[in-house]
């Protein structure tokens, strides 16, 4: 199986993000030999979501080749196919590698966020929103960024993974 084929991996049981246990029925949306596409706990924009190596390994330099190389495909493979469900006009795929780099979860994930004209008041301020992980309130759509219920999640990986059906 090549990292752009969606894997029929069951999405029974659990897997670790970072230190945290998260269950594949609810967070996982996409599968590939090496990497998991899951959805996002506070996304900054609808259809923002993570591409995750299934290793956990907290910094980029500690992955295969064939890990990086199958990260990257999955989020590009994720990216094209979000960029035409949220109807978006670009695409923004971000790295934070360590903590000083803004890195929240000590578990290497690619941001993949669907963009559009004018969805920040600077376009930069993407990158500010992401390193924020605290309760600080940011305008978004007159919302602000939360935690998601597990619900909301759900419904959200259910959605996506009609896009390799």
């Amino acid at each position: 199986m090549s990292a752009m084929e969606y894997s029929t991996e069951s999405l029974s049981g659990m897997f670790h993000f970072g230190p945290y246990l998260l269950k594949k029925s609810v967070e996982v949306f996409y599968v590939s030999k090496l990497s998991y596409g899951i959805v996002n706990l506070k996304p900054i924009v609808p259809g923002h979501v993570l591409v995750i190596p299934k290793r956990v390994v907290k910094r980029f330099q500690e992955l295969s080749p064939e890990e990086v190389g199958d990260l990257w495909q999955s989020a590009q493979h994720i990216g094209v196919k979000l960029e035409q469900y949220y109807q978006a006009q670009a695409m923004t795929f971000c790295i934070q590698d360590g903590e000083a780099a803004g890195q929240t979860v000590p578990h290497v994930h690619v941001h993949v966020i669907p963009r559009r004209p004018g969805d920040f008041k600077r376009n930069d301020q993407v990158y500010e929103m992401l390193e924020s992980n605290s309760v600080q309130k940011w305008e978004i759509d007159n919302e602000e960024r939360r935690s998601r219920t597990e619900e909301e999640m759900e419904e959200e990986a259910k959605r996506l993974r009609t896009l390799w059906m």
